[in-house]
């Protein structure tokens, strides 16, 4: 939608393609319903955000930022606000309100949009590109490919732009995973899914070693992990083999708080109700629904009386209040990922247009070319501005 606004806007004839009966399906999902269209920070933070080839998207960054971006949106009458984490939404909070905008755009700037058309192939002819498709066949000067990955393939994501790319000679990176939710077979999930933790510390580790932490909230589900803080670390898993055993994830419950001012909270939370089961003693320090979980990880029965508590006992407790472990045997099928990594490769695209190298006037954008970034806002900006410098070079493309 950026790429063929931009283009139009630079004088071309445009037509967009859409395979879905309406424009930006997937966008309309992002964020929670809500779409975090980008993150306020600067452009050295976006690239170490993008692990992923971040470096690529320098130039189009340069031309079309986050400031561009909520410019665009707000010059068009489109409030945003600012949230933690630098996340910037729609001030009402509504995803629609987003792909309406471009609605206005495109019509505006007399695209024409061709929805429930899906493209089955494309040619690069001697003078044009010939682009075959369940509605007829289509002549152009330039293309811009820009079919997602394939997560969610329900909103039209199927890997379809891989395959174009492949037919036309490119090396398309094998396509993984990214950023997606994690598994666990541990038993007492089932007593806790849909318990959300803020601010809390996770920790990654694979083979005995901490591979990555990340700070924030994270979600249990019926399956295993998921949330902001979970697609963030699921990234480094990407690649590796995942044995039993192999992969935990620690929690610190209280990563504000040092070893010392937690026993010494314990000790006074202890104190006041030194008669109650240690079953009934974490009220105010857990979740109603981890309690149960909790006491099953630590060999101190639950039915034992608060004041009969030996230091190594609440030592334990004060170990598992910090390091509480989850078991990880895997991430969620591809189609669950909220990002793919792979897709075209960078090397045989110009980082200033998006222009295959050896192929004129056919450009790919967003999560059709092999750059990933963190979840917060960043993948959407990749979008945005990869579509942006592909439509600026679309749009002046001659025969």
């Amino acid at each position: 939608m950026m790429a063929a606004c931009i283009a139009a806007e630079n004088g071309a004839a445009v037509v967009l393609l859409e395979k879905n009966a309406i424009i930006g399906k997937k966008l309309l999902i992002t964020g929670k319903g809500r779409c975090n269209i980008t993150n306020d920070c600067t452009r050295d933070e976006f690239i170490k955000n993008t692990p992923g080839n971040g470096r690529f998207m320098h130039s189009a960054f340069s031309m079309f930022d986050n400031r561009a971006l909520m410019d665009f949106f707000e010059s068009r009458g489109l409030k945003l606000k600012v949230e933690r984490g630098g996340r910037v939404f729609p001030d009402n909070d509504e995803a629609l309100s987003v792909v309406q905008v471009f609605k206005v755009a495109l019509e505006t700037a007399a695209v024409e949009v061709v929805t429930n058309c899906e493209v089955r192939k494309i040619t690069k002819m001697a003078e044009n590109i010939t682009v075959e498709s369940s509605r007829g066949q289509y002549l152009a000067n330039a293309v811009v490919i820009a079919t997602g990955g394939m997560s969610y393939p329900l909103t039209g994501s199927t890997g379809a732009g891989w395959k174009f790319a492949s037919e036309l000679g490119l090396t398309v990176i094998e396509p993984r995973a990214s950023l997606v939710p994690l598994e666990s077979a541990d038993n007492w999930l089932r007593e806790v899914q849909g318990l959300s933790l803020r601010n809390v510390k996770a920790t990654l580790i694979y083979n005995e070693k901490v591979i990555a932490e990340e700070f924030g909230e994270l979600l249990f589900t019926h399956f295993g992990l998921s949330g902001p803080t979970i697609l963030t670390l699921s990234r480094e898993l990407v690649g590796k083999t995942i044995t039993p055993g192999a992969v935990r994830l620690e929690i610190n419950l209280k990563p504000a708080l040092t070893m010392e001012i937690l026993d010494a909270r314990l000790m006074r939370d202890f104190a006041k109700n030194s008669r109650k089961m240690l079953k009934n003693g974490f009220a105010e320090l857990l979740p109603l629904s981890l309690i149960n979980p909790f006491l099953s990880l630590l060999s101190v029965s639950a039915n034992k009386q608060l004041a009969q508590l030996t230091k190594a006992e609440r030592q334990q407790i004060l170990d598992l209040l910090q390091k509480f472990p989850v078991n990880i045997n895997g991430v969620r099928p591809i189609a669950e990922a909220i990002v793919t990594a792979g897709g075209v490769s960078v090397k045989e695209l110009n980082p200033k247009t998006m222009e295959c190298k050896t192929i004129a006037n056919v450009y790919f954008a967003g999560e059709t070319i092999d750059v990933d970034a963190y979840t917060g806002g960043f993948n959407l900006q990749i979008a945005f501005s990869s579509g942006y410098a592909a439509g600026m070079a679309a749009g002046k493309c001659e025969k």
